[in-house]
């Protein structure tokens, strides 16, 4: 799967500055509007590490209650577009670092916030993200993932699936290129599978367009 690593970088490198626009979608304000009064109390006070945070767009929403925040993304250039913006002095810090290898000098947290990425995470690496996460996380901690569910005529078709069951989507992008990516979607019954060992207190929420999934860190055994 190293290659398509590779792929969804180099993709969301070109993306960087054309990717907020996908939030503009009026049909999808709504949902939008009900994350957007959500997600704040799910982290406030905490010390928060984002994981993929991309153009830091779901960042903001965090920053208002969460006591700290330490964003991490594999590409320079959507950290350059997040750290752009106006953030509470001294509370979120970015850091480029690989979602699968999370270094240790990042910290300990007690919440974690990964919006759209579990989705880009093929089904053979998910325990690994999952395990390399966990390794970051204090006794208790929260999880939040958030990702889109398919829905006609408002997501890209897939394109096709591959034997280990990921399904792909094509992309264009304003310069013309076309991008395959990988962008599962998953079931409840499958989160809860995959977070089994690592997690407690499941919660989903499913919108029209989005899923919220989160979880509590088991206690050591």
């Amino acid at each position: 799967m190293r290659h398509t690593d590779a792929a969804l970088k180099q993709y969301y490198a070109a993306r960087a500055r054309e990717y907020e626009r996908i939030y503009a979608k009026p049909e999808r304000q709504a949902d939008l509007a009900r994350l957007r009064a959500l997600l704040p109390p799910m982290f406030a006070d905490r010390r928060v590490l984002e994981v993929a945070c991309g153009t830091g767009y779901w960042t903001q929403f965090l920053a208002r209650a969460a006591q700290s925040i330490v964003a991490v993304d594999a590409n320079p250039e959507t950290l350059e577009v997040a750290a752009g913006k106006s953030w509470p002095a001294g509370r979120v810090h970015f850091r480029t670092a690989d979602a699968y290898s999370l270094p240790a000098e990042l910290g300990m947290f007690d919440a974690v916030f990964a919006g759209f990425w579990w989705s880009h995470v093929p089904v053979r690496d998910r325990s690994r993200f999952l395990s390399g996460l966990d390794r970051r996380l204090v006794p208790g901690a929260t999880v939040v993932l958030l990702d889109n569910l398919l829905v006609a005529g408002s997501s890209t078709p897939i394109s096709h699936r591959d034997d280990a069951g990921n399904t792909y989507q094509v992309r264009r992008l304003d310069d013309g290129s076309e991008h395959v990516v990988l962008k599962n979607f998953p079931s409840e019954s499958e989160l809860n599978a995959d977070i089994s060992v690592f997690g407690r207190s499941p919660r989903f929420i499913a919108l029209e367009y989005y899923w919220l999934y989160s979880y509590e860190k088991a206690a050591a055994a």
